[in-house]
């Protein structure tokens, strides 16, 4: 999938507005935000991500990736729940990816209405989905929708960056949560990645 349309003028007025993104910027040189697979796909491979590493995520994502070579609502839906824990899921995890795939397949989730959906009809809309909740709708805003100015304030690795780059490995106080919100809007989803690779030069896809 090609980058966001946005990305080089995000990047160009994030990097002139703010000296530490401008540095983070230009050691990311050719790395973009991207997406893999389809909606129901990346809904799941966030559920399958939560409250583990990105290792242990990754491997029990081939396992699944392997068990179920087609990974769609249907075949969710039919296959047995002992089969999909075998795959490293906790029993939680699979009682969400089978509510997720339900919303699917019943029409309770409809892709083809998001384009028109606000940021927040969205996340509304898809944390009506047992497992989903606000971080996991905004990692797909990010990810999948490309929408430009998500600011995920629950997300871990934000906080250690920001933490680290901007108050000296201390805890942010309203204040300079709120400047940071001012300066980097409207490409707030761009200045999270920048923070995420500040931490990680790979880039997570989802």
């Amino acid at each position: 999938m090609k980058p966001p349309s946005y990305w080089a003028n995000a990047t160009s007025e994030l990097a002139a507005r703010d000296p530490v993104i401008a540095k983070i910027a230009a050691g990311c040189a050719g790395l973009t935000l991207r997406s893999r697979g389809d909606a129901f796909s990346t809904l799941a491979r966030s559920i399958v991500g939560q409250q583990i590493s990105v290792k242990a995520a990754d491997s029990v994502w081939l396992k699944l990736s392997t068990a179920l070579p087609v990974l769609e609502p249907a075949t969710v839906e039919r296959h047995d729940t002992d089969a999909l824990r075998a795959c490293g899921l906790s029993r939680s995890k699979v009682v969400y990816l089978k509510d997720l795939a339900l919303h699917f397949s019943n029409g309770m989730l409809n892709p083809a209405a998001w384009p028109q959906m606000s940021d927040d009809e969205l996340i509304d809309e898809l944390t009506q989905v047992h497992g989903i909740g606000r971080w996991t709708a905004e990692m797909f805003l990010i990810f999948y929708m490309m929408r430009p100015d998500v600011f995920p304030l629950a997300d871990l690795g934000l906080q250690k960056a920001m933490r680290l780059h901007y108050n000296r490995g201390l805890p942010l106080g309203a204040r300079k949560l709120a400047t940071l919100d001012k300066r980097w809007q409207p490409w707030r989803s761009v200045a999270t990645w920048y923070m995420w690779r500040s931490l990680d030069p790979i880039p997570v896809e989802y």
